[in-house]
């Protein structure tokens, strides 16, 4: 490899890697530094002479680095060097007077720059701490050193120190600029073709790399600023993982390789990625004692699944690794890549690990040398795992940028390696999700002191029995107001007797299902209040759904009375249950008691069945008993400081957060307000019933609540006190216009599965938030949360897990579904109390460093819209059972502002024009309307995975929608300006007459904001209902019209459609100033 005298040498691939790195972000951190122990009685002089011994038989530590003009890449040329070496006496100094002087020292080495043009590349200090005890600090630039270069210096300083080299053993050392020419020609030669192919074949342009939970997001170019923390491996545990890597005939560094690579895949979840592993590139003998940059640190791609066996990635990466190596000398990200050399982002491995067997004490005569501290960075990284074995104690340092990084993290992540590397040589054949990472001290903390939640609660109370208590306390007070009608908390009370001692004479009594379906009304809270003292359990049937869904609850739950109003008696349909109509009977039920119900109904025994969507194409009904809804109750009456003086019932009674506002209200001496059927949606209406009705409290959607504010005028909020948003995520942008509010009302995000009562978790947004979505908070009163991987085992703060729900508000399980409720509801490993079970979501969240939760989604195909939880199951099952439906996916698309819609994706038969509305229609005879996909789009056939299944990543976006075909564009005023507004809330540029809204992707929360901005343009009352009846531009405008000849002040404002033409023609005028200037 030896090549003739010249005056410059190019850089070998690695120098030239470094140097482009180093001129990117000007980092002092690529050096190699080493703190050299020496014990006995040095002879200064001597030293110095052995220093520079080895400086004149090495020629990269006298080395210069010339950079000509216009060129990016500099030579190296060999100089003449003379060693300085520092001298620094603190023998004088006592012991802490001393440490700090060394620190200081050291700390100036950090800072000195290196000279590259001169070739003072050397720095040298000597530190005496006592007569016969020195510390010799060496800094080299790692252009010129590596961390075997240091080992090997200090073996060649203390022969040279004794003065007797052995000439022929020493007399030709291999010279960097030699091999930098090897290296070189290997990268260009024919020969090694198929090496450079090798790395080509990886894809390397695609690298991935293991992203860290609570790794920081920054710029990519920020400047490199390493720090390390550092922890010992006992040496038992070093000699059990030597014996149990010679058992799988590998070497303990692929043992600890595989760990590091193992908690990679386990904090990022990721099966694939990319981690950079260092080689010291000395696979030849005549490289062993070289000085110089020969290390590298080589991309090997891993893939880990959860469910393989420690022992099998141990065997895979040991192969990987020794193929690595085999083409390691072909390696180079600036020429396998293709790198620009004037780019100013350069590749390199995020992620990195390495080992190295630190040489251990070297004598010469009286004295004895060896490594005290030793610190070497050829490469960047976010975070590097560094091994050094040294005798027999191993140190794991763990290497990370601190712009990254904070330092309690790190040493987080060092405590959760330990963990894993005791478990993995404990149980070598257990599979990977199964190996502990938490150490005894976090796992405590996740698991008992983020739920310390225990607070005191009447748990041998019914929920009816804080009514009466209530009652009792406030019997004049006004509990409940409808559409003008108010009722005080002792008639309400005396109302609900009445009903409940009739309903006792039908057989009503504890365990007991009773039907109610009625609309808002007077009658839903008394018929709700009356089932519950009579002992029974309500179950809620929102008159809205389909008469199919109605009939399967009734069936379901094998209801034998029904509580129901008059006027929906023809939508019911057939049942076996007693039918009692509460707006016609009651002079019936008022002939009975007024006095509290004597029934001693246990706070175990059921209160409610609510229906929730189900996967297997059927709802299914969660049981909640007294005691789960009491601790809901209190623990919401507890938490909210704000006492509730009106809270607006925006939900439907079907729907669990009705149940949040109903008895929270009535369990505290509010005033319940109930909107009319139909006005839930009214925007204007429900504006005005807040201003009427003083409303202090209000749990509504966040998408809801988001439309409140952007139709409202300021003084129609100043009465709200607390408002909560719940059902779906929530958006910074909601927060941020809350906080605008002039009357400053407090803001709360909640969570919670039906099956968790309500509400499981909540917190509180105090101020403005700057993440794209709001925390979840942490759990409430008597509730635990726990974030499990597929093991049960608790994950990491940061590391995403599954959602499971433990505590005093938990559902007692699904009716009439023993075998899924055993599947959800399993015992808590967590928990001393008997009993005690863990409630499984299938959602997905992580611990924020906070202890806030954060949510992430679903593990499964449920989705969350509009507040409603669906199983796309179960449209995938109703639509299935069409005769035309081949094939069936249903999948929810997230759009605009964070809304989401669900999209149907179908193999019919055959395809008639008429089909999708044809589909329309029967999925709305069998599913509530908020079931309905969006859209529906037909295919050929479905995308296949290998095995079988549908590729849903592949699913093609849904086609737009062609409105330009048979467009019939409006013509009169009322139609133009529904069109304007149609275009705005739908975001779509044209659309004709005859185009259905639903059609169009248009939803029931889409319809309220039209609704919203019809009403301020036409200044004038419109029912929502109405909109919903007339779903086309034709049809409205002409419905409209009818009402403009009734009542002729009912006129469309000029101002909206003269507004939009105006715009139209300045964006006209702006094109062409555009296209003027592009010419």
């Amino acid at each position: 490899m030896q090549v003739e005298n010249m005056e410059g040498f190019r850089l070998s691939p690695q120098q030239e890697h470094l140097w482009l790195l180093k001129q990117i972000d000007q980092s002092w951190a690529y050096r190699s530094d080493c703190t050299i122990l020496i014990e006995g009685n040095v002879n200064i002089n001597n030293l110095e002479l052995a220093l520079q011994d080895v400086v004149n038989r090495h020629e990269i530590l006298r080395t210069s680095f010339i950079c000509l003009p216009e060129m990016t890449i500099p030579v190296q040329v060999i100089t003449d060097s003379k060693i300085v070496l520092e001298n620094h006496d603190l023998s004088n100094l006592n012991t802490q007077e001393q440490e700090a002087e060394i620190e200081a020292i050291f700390q100036k080495s950090n800072q000195q720059n290196f000279d590259f043009e001169q070739g003072l590349i050397l720095h040298t200090s000597l530190v005496k701490i006592s007569p016969e005890k020195y510390l010799l600090f060496i800094s080299l630039p790692a252009l010129c050193a590596d961390s075997v270069s240091l080992n090997s210096l200090l073996q060649q300083l203390t022969i040279s120190y004794l003065g007797n080299l052995d000439e022929e053993l020493y007399e030709a050392p291999l010279q960097y600029a030699d091999f930098s020419e090897w290296q070189n020609q290997i990268l260009e030669a024919e020969e090694t073709q198929i090496g450079r192919k090798y790395w080509q074949q990886q894809d390397l342009s695609g690298v991935t790399h293991p992203k860290l939970p609570y790794e920081k997001q920054i710029s990519k170019n920020h400047k490199f600023q390493p720090k390390l923390i550092n922890t010992i491996i006992a040496p038992e545990l070093i000699s059990n993982i030597e014996i149990l890597a010679e058992k799988y005939n590998t070497s303990a560094s692929i043992f600890y390789l595989t760990c590091w690579l193992v908690l990679l895949q386990r904090l990022s979840g990721q099966s694939e990625m990319i981690v950079g592993t260092g080689v010291d590139g000395r696979k030849y003998e005549e490289l062993k004692g070289a000085l110089g940059l020969f290390a590298k640190y080589l991309p090997l791609h891993c893939h880990l699944e959860d469910n393989f066996r420690f022992s099998q990635i141990l065997q895979q990466i040991h192969e990987s690794v020794e193929s690595i190596s085999k083409w390691q000398e072909c390696f180079s990200w600036e020429q396998i890549l293709g790198v620009d050399t004037k780019s100013d982002i350069l590749p390199f491995v995020p992620v990195g690990f390495d080992f190295a067997e630190e040489n251990t004490k070297h004598c010469a005569g009286n004295l004895s040398f060896c490594i005290h501290k030793l610190y070497s960075c050829t490469e960047r990284f976010n975070i590097k795992f560094s091994c050094r074995r040294k005798d027999d104690f191993l140190s794991a340092e763990f290497h990370y940028d601190s712009n990254l990084f904070y330092e309690h993290d790190v040493a987080d992540l060092a405590e959760q390696f330990h963990k894993l590397l005791k478990s993995a040589t404990a149980h070598p054949e257990a599979t990977i999700s199964e190996l502990e990472i938490l150490s005894d001290r976090t796992r405590n903390q996740i698991l008992f002191e983020f739920n310390q939640t225990q607070a005191d609660y009447p748990q041998d109370k019914c929920i009816h029995h804080l009514f009466e208590e209530q009652a009792e306390q406030t019997p004049n007070n006004i509990a409940v107001t409808f559409s003008g009608q108010k009722v005080t908390y002792h008639e309400l009370n005396t109302r609900a007797n009445q009903m409940a001692h009739y309903l006792q004479r039908l057989g009503v009594e504890k365990e007991v299902l009773v039907g109610i379906c009625v609309e808002r009304s007077l009658e839903m809270i008394v018929g709700i209040l009356g089932i519950l003292k009579a002992g029974g359990a309500y179950i809620p049937l929102d008159p809205n759904y389909p008469s199919e869904r109605l009939a399967f609850i009734l069936e379901d739950t094998k209801t034998p009375v029904l509580l129901t109003q008059q006027r929906l008696l023809s939508g019911l349909p057939a049942h076996s249950a007693q039918t009692i109509c509460l707006d016609t009977a009651w002079a019936i039920i008022a002939q009975e008691s007024q006095e509290n119900s004597p029934v001693k109904t246990h706070s175990e025994n059921l209160a409610y069945v609510i229906y929730t969507s189900g996967s297997t194409g059927k709802p299914k009904g969660v049981q909640i008993a007294h005691r789960h809804l009491v601790n809901s109750t209190t623990a919401r009456i507890t938490y909210y400081q704000e006492p509730v003086s009106s809270f607006l019932l925006l939900s439907s009674f079907a729907f669990d957060s009705s149940v949040a506002g109903i008895f929270w209200t009535l369990c505290s001496g509010g005033i319940l307000c109930l909107p009319q059927e139909g006005l839930q949606l009214d925007i204007p209406k429900l504006l005005e019933l807040i201003v009427q009705n003083h409303v202090s409290h209000l749990l509504s959607l966040p998408s809801l609540y988001t439309i409140l504010l952007q139709e409202s005028k300021p003084e129609q909020l100043t009465s709200l006190r607390t408002v909560i948003v719940a059902g779906e995520s929530c958006p910074a942008e909601l927060v941020q216009r809350h906080h605008q509010l002039p009357s400053k009302p407090s803001l709360f995000n909640e969570y919670g599965p039906t099956e968790g009562t309500v509400w499981s978790s909540v917190y509180h947004c105090r101020s403005q938030q700057i993440k794209e979505q709001v925390s979840i908070g942490q759990p409430i009163a008597n509730t635990q949360i726990y974030l499990l991987n597929s093991h049960l085992q608790p994950v990491p703060i940061g590391v995403i897990g599954e959602v499971y729900i433990s505590g005093d508000s938990l559902a007692r399980g699904y009716l009439n579904q023993a075998a899924l409720t055993s599947e959800k509801f399993i015992p808590n490993p967590f928990s001393d109390r008997p009993g005690m079970r863990l409630y499984k979501t299938g959602d997905l969240a992580r611990y924020l460093s906070d202890r806030n939760i954060e949510f992430l989604g679903r593990l499964d195909q449920q989705v969350k819209i509009r507040g409603y939880r669906i199983e796309l199951g179960e449209i995938e099952a109703v639509l299935d059972q069409h005769p035309e439906v081949r094939e069936v996916v249903v999948i929810a698309q997230k759009q605009e502002l964070q809304d989401m819609r669900l999209v149907a994706y179908l193999v019919a038969n055959q395809q008639p024009v008429s089909l999708i509305s044809e589909l329309r229609r029967y999925l709305l005879d069998r599913l509530p309307e908020y079931m309905i996909p969006s859209a529906f789009v037909l295919l050929k056939e479905m995308p296949l995975l290998p095995n079988g299944k549908v590729d849903r990543r592949v699913l093609p976006d849904q086609p737009q929608l062609n409105l330009e075909e048979n467009l019939v564009a409006p013509e009169t005023e009322l139609e133009q300006t529904i069109a304007i507004i149609w275009q705005e809330v739908l975001h779509i540029k044209k659309v004709g007459i005859h185009h259905n809204f639903f059609d169009l992707g248009g939803h029931s929360l889409l319809m309220v904001q039209v609704h919203s901005k019809l009403y301020q343009t036409l200044n004038k009352e419109i029912s929502i209902v109405e909109m919903f009846q007339y779903p086309t531009i034709s049809a409205l405008a002409k419905h409209l019209s009818q009402q403009l000849a009734e009542k002729p002040d009912l006129q469309p404002s000029h101002d909206l459609v003269n507004t939009r033409r105006e715009s139209k023609k300045q964006q006209r005028q702006l094109r062409q100033k555009h296209q003027e200037k592009s010419q």
